[in-house]
């Protein structure tokens, strides 16, 4: 057990000794520290909603200077009505304050008019239930469409009531009366848990994939410069592979723990002058961030090891991505179906990936955060999961001693676990 704490100490040490690894996390942790109080430097009251005295205070520079833009640049719509409406270019108007419309004759004109760049956007009225809606280039997002369907419903209602004669104030107000209901969450509230969750899960899969392929990088330098010969000879391989991933561990829990409560703890100061704006990324229950970390740890010493024991099977750190595919298809698996699945909790897919170890890391907290889960089954997901650690361990150190003196072109993993099974 001492050589183990040896390799540890040793394997931590480089991390720490490393100026990029020290910087980047005091840097990190420092800045997003920082970035909390922004709210008391400068006023981001249009943004938070709230008021706060801040060093560069005050309204926002338009409100300042009173400086709307320039009217002259207003867009404009052009439309034509053959639908036998009533359309009057106030109505549009007010359902559109930045724009000024402009009356043509035919659904031609419209659309050459929207063509030519001197319309934003075009309408064709062609009776009362269909319509053209022109525009140059479709955007990804575009509410113009759907305010116009709006106007021009409100508008062939209007038309059927004065037709027969009712009072259109009356039927909005008796038959279009807003349904008023309160939302009563007797459990958890998926939708206020769901972007600290994806958040998360994007940060343990990162992790994973960052220092697992540092861990085999450094297993595979020790083999391309013979220093492995040497090592095997003094210390078993076991207690090698073993302190590279429980140092890599720790420095995981040190560098993410470290920016994950300088974010949270700044957060938690300044939450008032953030309006409350940042909860629902940044105000994490207590038991998702200890589940977080317990599952976390156990999916990040799963993967290492399994990194570790493939980083032995090459001779050069350029062949680490021939033998690490198989390892990293797996985790980007988990990733997609996670994050595909995120927004159902409580559906098969994600109850099963709690329990298998190769997917609990991210699906349980998940399930914690925004499911109905029991506590037998986190103690079965946990117990499942740190056992499959010790399999992992055990099969990986096997790897690690074969693959360490074989030298040459990099070995099949199947081939591996063959010789594995017959020296056993």
């Amino acid at each position: 057990m001492r050589r183990l704490f040896t390799v540890i100490d040793f394997e931590l040490k480089n991390y720490t000794q490393n100026k990029s690894f020290m910087v980047t996390t005091i840097l990190m942790a420092v800045l997003l520290f920082g970035a909390s109080f922004l709210p008391r430097v400068v006023n981001l009251s249009s943004m938070t909603g709230v008021e706060t005295e801040s060093l560069f205070g005050g309204a926002d520079d338009e409100e300042e200077t009173g400086d709307t833009g320039d009217e002259g640049e207003r867009e404009i719509c052009c439309y034509c009505d053959d639908s036998g409406l009533i359309v009057s270019e106030d109505v549009f108007a007010d359902a559109f304050p930045d724009m000024d419309f402009k009356k043509v004759t035919d659904r031609k004109t419209v659309s050459e008019t929207v063509e030519k760049g001197e319309a934003k956007v075009g309408f064709y009225l062609k009776d009362a239930f269909h319509y053209d809606y022109f525009v140059e280039n479709s955007e990804m997002f575009d509410d113009t469409q759907m305010i116009f369907e709006e106007v021009f419903t409100g508008l062939r209602k209007q038309a059927y009531l004065a037709e027969h004669g009712l009072d259109g104030e009356e039927f909005m107000t008796q038959y279009e009366a807003p349904c008023e209901g309160e939302l009563i969450v007797l459990g958890k509230d998926a939708s206020e848990n769901y972007w600290y969750c994806y958040a998360l899960v994007i940060v343990i899969f990162m992790l994973i994939i960052m220092y697992g392929v540092m861990i085999a990088t450094a297993v595979t330098n020790e083999k391309s410069n013979r220093s492995i010969e040497v090592l095997v000879t003094s210390i078993d391989a076991k207690y090698l592979l073993f302190g590279k991933v429980f140092a890599g561990a720790l420095a995981v829990v040190v560098q993410t723990g470290t920016i994950l409560a300088a974010v949270l703890a700044g957060y938690h100061i300044n939450r008032e002058a953030w309006g409350n704006k940042l909860d629902a990324v940044l105000h994490i229950p207590s038991e998702v961030l200890i589940t977080f970390a317990v599952f976390g740890v156990g999916g990040f010493l799963f993967y290492a090891f399994a990194y570790g024991a493939v980083g032995a099977l090459v001779s050069k750190t350029e062949d680490i991505n021939k033998v690490a595919g198989t390892v990293q298809m797996v985790i980007m698996a988990v990733y997609f179906v996670v994050l595909f699945t995120l927004n159902k909790p409580d559906g098969v897919v994600m109850k099963v990936c709690s329990f298998l170890p190769v997917s609990s890391y991210s699906a349980m907290f998940v399930r914690i955060a925004m499911g109905k889960v029991s506590m037998p089954e986190i103690v079965l997901s946990a117990v499942l999961l740190y056992a499959s650690i010790f399999f992992m361990g055990w099969l990986g150190a096997k790897i690690y001693r074969m693959g360490t003196l074989r030298y040459g072109n990099p070995i099949k993993i199947t081939n591996a676990l063959k010789s594995i099974r017959q020296k056993d």
